[in-house]
């Protein structure tokens, strides 16, 4: 009978072990089931869960096991791609290690804050705490200092978890934004004609709504600065547009040239009171550090690139060369 039971308990035991690294999915396919642990479930709870699934063969081994060896106590909860290679041993240790399923949105250059709201409530896993919120309510929303949104917020692309947030996304937005806008302010280049960070931003946003070549960001950075300096309107496009909202069909008029709106460069000198996008780094820096010279006037060439001139003889040439032709 002893050596029975001896024969019994090493059959089980090398059937443990067998069974512990091989893979738990017979036939893997190329969509693998997702498992979620939730904050505060027992492991054990888990591995019912899994069996009942049909994932895991032998619930109660698999959770005795995780608690013998002290790893049931360490896993972490969240979400998990079952992978076809996975096995009971690799599956426990890589809730262990909390290799969660990661999910991205991707904020753009450019954008207004209104886009990058939309963008993030648009998300199918992201849960949405923002809705029937405005551009006006959102930093309330946010819990964050009373303001204009626009602007405040960093383009990047950035990677979540399931039970984030759109909250979540923007206020790391911000938080972002707020270090790369500090770092930019202190390493601006002297003599900027910008008193704050904020009016860095500003003109970052400008700069990043002229022009996507990082080539010509810091000349039209030199072209802004210059006319600042000289107390002459920046007369830029983007402001003018922005400052129409809605009422912006995609065919600026001289009419709108005229318009008395807070963001017509064309009618008040000055920045705008508020940036118009989402600058990224490239405008940010460019804002900060602008090129040496004395450039006054630019114009595009309508192959992404821009013309730069000192004069206003040199630019009115310009415009007709590449704009009225």
């Amino acid at each position: 009978m002893v050596m029975l039971a001896l024969i019994a308990g090493l059959a089980g035991s090398i059937y443990f072990w067998r069974w512990l690294d091989q893979p738990m999915v017979e036939t893997p396919s190329a969509d693998q089931p997702e498992i979620m642990l939730r904050k505060g479930e027992a492991f054990a709870s888990l591995a019912s869960r899994l069996a009942e699934q049909g994932i895991v063969e032998h619930p109660r081994m698999w959770s005795t096991w995780a608690r013998l060896t002290g790893q049931a106590r360490l896993v972490k909860a969240g979400e998990y791609r079952l992978l076809a290679e996975d096995t009971p041993a690799s599956l426990l240790a890589r809730l262990v290690a909390g290799e969660v399923v990661t999910y991205r949105v991707q904020l753009l250059e450019g954008w207004t804050t209104m886009q990058a709201l939309n963008a993030v409530a648009a998300h199918g896993v992201l849960i949405h705490e923002l809705k029937n919120v405005t551009v006006h309510t959102l930093l309330g929303a946010l819990g964050l200092p009373a303001g204009h949104a626009e602007g405040l917020f960093f383009p990047d692309t950035y990677q979540f978890v399931r039970g984030d947030s759109d909250a979540d996304i923007l206020r790391r937005a911000y938080a972002r934004m707020q270090s790369v806008l500090g770092e930019t302010w202190d390493g601006r280049a002297a003599d900027l004609p910008y008193e704050t960070p904020y009016q860095v931003l500003i003109a970052a946003s400008l700069i990043e709504k002229e022009t996507g070549r990082e080539e010509d960001r810091e000349f039209i950075s030199q072209v802004f600065a210059n006319r600042l300096s000289r107390n002459m309107r920046l007369q830029t496009d983007p402001t003018v547009i922005y400052g129409l909202g809605d009422r912006f069909d995609g065919d600026l008029k001289r009419v709108h040239l005229r318009e008395d709106t807070p963001y017509n460069t064309y009618v008040h000198r000055g920045l705008p009171p508020t940036p118009i996008a989402l600058p990224g780094s490239g405008s940010l820096h460019a804002a900060a550090h602008p090129e040496p010279g004395d450039y006054l006037f630019f114009v595009s060439r309508g192959d992404g690139t821009s013309q730069f001139s000192v004069s206003l003889e040199e630019h009115e040439q310009a415009v007709r060369r590449y704009q009225l032709q």
